[in-house]
């Protein structure tokens, strides 16, 4: 079920997972998500950079490239978005997880002139001066949220690969763990497939993190066929579906290699 707005969000939703963008939650989360729902839960996904720039907006060649990258040729950014919201849409539904989508603009349409030009500022720079009024305002509103749902689990990207929506979310998320929320840090998939990424990313953030684990072997197909489902970051990530299901696999079995043993770990503050 979709959400219309944050105001929509009661104390019903014991968990909460804050998606930087229209499928992370799902390639780092499916399983877990199956499982609360399996056990009668009623997870709920936030995708926060889920909206686009005016309409009179001149594509960067950056933004241009990655919207070529996912399939999108002549769309403009809005149709675009609008296909994007349709395949989260089909993979929640799928996993019968309720969501609900923000309208930041995702940081290839940010700025004018543009605020990342390449892949390298995009994903493992440093987040424009210009887009801290994104964390301020995001760790303002869940804020507010936790003062109305003070029993609610979080879930938020721990920002391996240092994508700068991810870092974003990553921050703001800091301020409920700075109020005594109960807030689990996901391994941003498929970054932390990056030898090094996730010790990097934990050394960043000062280490001080304890791991936790949630078996979700019943749930493994399910997840990757949710994840099939973002059709149009298939190749953006993958050399195709088959290598997906691979990788999806071998990483959730790697955590602990046990014969059909699959999990998702996630990092809670000391």
């Amino acid at each position: 079920m979709q959400l219309n707005s944050l105001n929509d969000i009661t104390t019903t939703y014991r968990h909460i997972f804050l998606s930087p963008h229209l499928d992370d939650a799902v390639y780092s989360c499916g399983g877990t998500l199956g499982v609360q729902v399996s056990c009668g839960l009623r997870p709920l996904v936030i995708s926060i950079f889920a909206g686009g720039p005016p309409a009179d907006t001149q594509l960067s060649p950056l933004a241009g490239q990655i919207q070529r990258e996912m399939g999108a040729g002549s769309q403009s950014p809005a149709e675009l978005i609008a296909a994007r919201r349709k395949e989260d849409a089909a993979a929640l539904d799928l996993l019968q997880v309720d969501y609900l989508w923000l309208d930041y603009p995702d940081a290839i349409y940010r700025g004018t002139p543009a605020y990342y030009n390449s892949k390298e500022e995009l994903i493992g720079g440093e987040v424009n001066a210009a887009d801290l009024w994104i964390d301020k305002q995001l760790a303002q509103d869940l804020v507010s949220l936790r003062q109305r749902l003070p029993d609610t689990v979080w879930y938020a990207p721990l920002g391996v690969g240092r994508h700068v929506d991810h870092q974003l979310v990553s921050s703001a998320a800091d301020r409920l763990v700075q109020m005594g929320a109960t807030v689990y840090y996901y391994e941003d998939f498929p970054y932390v497939l990056k030898e090094g990424a996730l010790e990097s990313r934990l050394n960043e953030l000062g280490g001080a993190f304890e791991p936790s684990l949630v078996e979700m072997s019943e749930m493994l197909s399910l997840r990757q066929e949710a994840a099939e489902l973002y059709a149009s970051q298939i190749t953006v990530n993958f050399s195709d579906k088959e290598d997906m299901y691979r990788v999806m696999k071998q990483y959730t079995h790697g955590l602990r290699p046990i014969e059909t043993v699959y999990l998702e770990r996630y990092w809670t503050p000391r």
